[in-house]
């Protein structure tokens, strides 16, 4: 804490007195329009108390965020495809490293912190993607409350650390809750929704958030929840976030929820439950959203005259906004923050962009191979790239992004790989959503002269990302947030189906943040590799890939669906008839579900007891063997089905991830996968809001993929009594 008027000796300011001590004794010091200013996104400096400006906006979705060059993995729905919660982890700790050198090598003389250099990080986004049409959904680890948990809690507990006094970073949930499109609507939409699928698919992974990764701060999304503004509800921030989980540890302080930006604005502009910003601001606070992105706290001023909140509830939001930046180590030497110590040097370096090349390798999904893959160096002379994001570096990165020092593109990557004396064409072919087909006949010559077609297609910013967004689109052009079909945008279908006709064997290449419909394609391609949007170092992970210098395993988290069709409207966020757990038709790829160079079997399932009392946990355990010729890594998933609910089948979902775990196996090597059942994972939400677990017969599934689809699994019971 820096100050040229206030003395070391004041009790704030020493750093040996408790942080709760510290935190009474400053905030019992400031005025009423201090308190008031502190409560925004963009806190001014309070130079008589020694209190720097501090901006409270910053973003690390998958890598530090507009901030200048930083090391940018793969988007968030690549990393969850992954399914390795251990090299997520190490994902966010290399982030976490790089934001707090970033911090401390901008911070001001005066230890001021501008926006995107401070340690309050708005991510991870872990609302369910329960509809591929919504924008953001690139942004989440997919549509399964399990895979999400698991993700977003190792993801929140590389960020923040481990230390026993300070804070690395802290993380924020978002966007809670109940909040997945439409992007055009949000600032005044009301997602409705019952209680069962609130409790079962929505609160999940943010109860996760706070009770096992004891995340610092959550963000209240922009919509109503059944009636009540998220950023305002008392259902969500008191009943659900503060009393029932104990966000904020026991005395209250651990824990702050901030608006998401601007809000607070729409609670009286645009949900219109109220009528004026004073009033607005009021509801908000008094409801327990501390933190206003945004300008509309500034009427908390008026609020205090009018009556509509008192001094005392003001105190006690800015008493969890203080405490989380005393824990940040902010008011003390940075000699006793160890964080504080991380060298810039660690930004952008080589092990850093490693870490991206393994994760982008992983994430890496094989939808279908006939054989063609991985390609034959030896037998190729010439290969033809084709497709709007072949050569495109902006596309890797997807949204909320930092600059990489350098980007390896599709193009680049295999012609990186590609040995000597093997001409590589390139031909864009068409854009990512013009109808314009005036580069078919270059790419159909192109194919023409070619041993084998890379159609590198998909989607970008242009056809998916949030309301208003900007990034990740070039000058001139503009994006369309949520999207109206599942097709691949433009003429690109039509390009594909020209190249074809060449006769040339065809891979189809996506990158994409999103499902895509590709029906032709899985008839009459020869290889299709969801790529997702990979990060600096996509184009070598893909060539790796393609080459068969790695072996691919990324698993989808998210279903793949033939249609739009298939879908209940985009509006409707009732989980009938959505995700894997409560769609019944036939879908193109299935939650889960990506192929691999070599082969596996599962065997020699075994259940600790097939009979068990509700409440007790049980362990299942299998044995999954490498039985192809390649080593390669399998993705262990286990799932549930409660075979005879009291409500009816239509009452839970068909089935429901409960486990999961990534292996490397050698060719013929074996090994035992363990998962334990615990009684929360067996149960469901009943009507008079309890989860309880009911007697009857639970059916078990563990392999490669879903019970039902192409993958190896073994099957298995056993019964619940009370």
């Amino acid at each position: 804490m820096k100050s040229k008027t206030t003395s070391q000796k004041a009790i704030y300011a020493d750093p040996a007195q408790p942080i709760s001590v510290r935190v009474a004794d400053l905030i019992t010091q400031m005025t009423l329009s201090e308190k008031v200013s502190q409560m925004l996104h963009g806190a001014p400096a309070i130079e008589r108390l020694g209190i720097p400006a501090y901006n409270w906006w910053n973003e690390c979705l998958h890598g530090v965020g507009r901030a200048g060059i930083a090391t940018v993995f793969p988007q968030a729905i690549g990393m969850a495809a992954t399914w390795n919660v251990d090299l997520l982890h190490r994902v966010a700790v290399a982030i976490s490293d790089e934001a707090r050198a970033k911090h401390h090598a901008a911070l001001g003389e005066d230890g001021s912190s501008a926006q995107y250099y401070g340690l309050t990080f708005w991510t991870p986004n872990i609302n369910i993607f329960r509809d591929p049409r919504w924008g953001r959904g690139q942004e989440t680890y997919g549509e399964d409350p399990y895979l999400t948990s698991r993700m977003g809690v190792t993801f929140i507990k590389g960020l923040q650390g481990d230390d026993p006094k300070y804070l690395k970073l802290a993380a924020t949930a978002k966007h809670y809750a109940v909040h997945s499109g439409p992007e055009s609507e949000r600032h005044y939409f009301d997602a409705r929704v019952d209680e069962r699928d609130l409790r079962e698919t929505y609160l999940p992974a943010f109860e996760a958030a706070v009770r096992e990764a004891k995340v610092a701060a959550v963000m209240g999304a922009y919509n109503r929840t059944n009636g009540e503004p998220c950023c305002a509800s008392p259902t969500l921030l008191q009943k659900i976030l503060r009393e029932e989980w104990g966000f904020g540890g026991p005395d209250g302080v651990e824990g702050h929820v901030v608006s998401d930006c601007w809000a607070i604005h729409d609670i009286h502009a645009h949900h219109r439950v109220v009528k004026t910003a004073p009033e607005a601001a009021a509801l908000a606070v008094k409801n327990g959203c501390d933190l206003n992105c945004g300008h509309t706290y500034g009427a908390l001023l008026v609020a205090v005259e009018q009556g509509l909140i008192d001094e005392a509830t003001i105190d006690a939001a800015l008493t969890r906004l203080f405490t989380l930046r005393f824990k940040l180590g902010m008011f003390d030497p940075p000699e006793m923050v160890p964080y504080a110590q991380i060298p810039i040097e660690v930004n952008d370096s080589a092990a850093h962009r490693a870490l991206a090349l393994e994760t982008a390798r992983e994430s890496i999904v094989l939808l279908k191979n006939d054989g063609v893959l991985p390609l034959n160096k030896a037998a190729l002379k010439t290969i033809a790239v084709i497709g709007p994001n072949a050569d495109d570096d902006l596309v890797l990165l997807g949204n909320y992004f930092g600059m990489p020092s350098r980007s390896v593109t599709p193009l680049q990557g295999i012609r990186d790989k590609a040995r000597a004396g093997v001409e590589v064409l390139y031909v864009p072919g068409c854009g990512i959503r013009d109808y314009d087909k005036s580069g078919f006949a270059a790419a159909v010559a192109a194919a023409k002269q070619a041993d084998v077609v890379i159609a590198v297609m998909g989607l970008s910013q242009l056809v998916e990302g949030e309301e208003g967004q900007e990034e990740g689109i070039k000058t001139g052009e503009h994006s369309t947030g949520d999207r109206t079909d599942l097709n691949l945008p433009g003429v690109q279908e039509a390009l594909l189906q020209a190249v074809a006709a060449t006769g040339k064997p065809l891979v189809v290449v996506l990158l994409n943040g999103s499902a895509v419909a590709v029906n032709w394609a899985e008839e009459h391609a020869a290889a299709i590799v969801e790529a997702w949007y990979p990060g600096e170092e996509g184009g070598t992970a893909l060539a790796d890939v393609l080459f068969g210098d790695y072996n691919p395993a990324g698993r989808l988290p998210v279903t793949f669906y033939k249609s739009v069709d298939d879908l209940p409207p985009f509006r409707d966020y009732a989980m009938a008839g959505r995700t894997y757990r409560y769609f019944a038709g036939e879908v193109l790829y299935p939650f889960g579900y990506g192929l691999s160079y070599t082969t596996f079997a599962y065997s020699d399932l075994t259940l600790s007891a097939d009979k068990i009392k509700a409440g007790e946990s049980l362990e299942v355990s299998v044995k999954v063997k490498n039985t192809g010729d390649r080593s390669g890594d399998e993705v262990v998933q286990l799932y549930v089905r409660d075979a005879a609910p009291s409500h009816g089948e239509a009452s839970v979902p068909i089935r429901q991830l409960q486990g999961f775990t990534r292996v490397h196996l050698e060719p013929g090597a074996q090994q035992t996968v363990t998962f334990t059942l615990t009684p929360r994972q067996m149960s469901l939400f009943t009507d008079d809001g309890q989860w309880v677990v009911e007697p009857g017969v639970f059916e078990v599934s563990v392999g490669g993929g879903q019970p039902g689809t192409s993958a190896p699994v073994v099957l298995g019971s056993f019964r619940v009594v009370s």
